[in-house]
């Protein structure tokens, strides 16, 4: 894996948040375009470094999200680098674990 030191601290920081109990909207999930719209509009209005608020509105999990029969997670989405663990949604732009999931996972 390529490394990205600038990376570590924000990943740490958020698996921090996540397991202390920050409240986060995992659902309902954004599958539709409307609901995805909603979600990607209220994140663009989120400095960037209101990490806090930003994972808590995007729904992030520390594991995977089971929905139909499929596991959402960060390392199956179409925003997620593996080379660098990292959820490339212009809205997002985070370090993540693999395993993490958010409401806005995508194909």
């Amino acid at each position: 894996m390529e490394e990205f030191p600038e990376d570590a601290p924000i990943r740490v920081r958020l698996e921090e948040l996540l397991r202390t109990g920050l409240r986060t909207e995992a659902e309902p999930r954004a599958y539709d375009p409307e609901m995805q719209q909603s979600v990607l509009t209220r994140l663009q209005k989120i400095p960037e470094e209101e990490i806090a608020e930003r994972i808590a509105i995007a729904g992030f999990t520390l594991h995977p999200y089971a929905a139909e029969g499929i596991e959402e997670a960060c390392e199956t989405c179409m925003y997620y680098l593996s080379h660098r663990q990292f959820c490339a949604l212009p809205e997002l732009m985070l370090p993540v674990r693999p395993e993490w999931s958010c409401r806005l996972w995508r194909i």
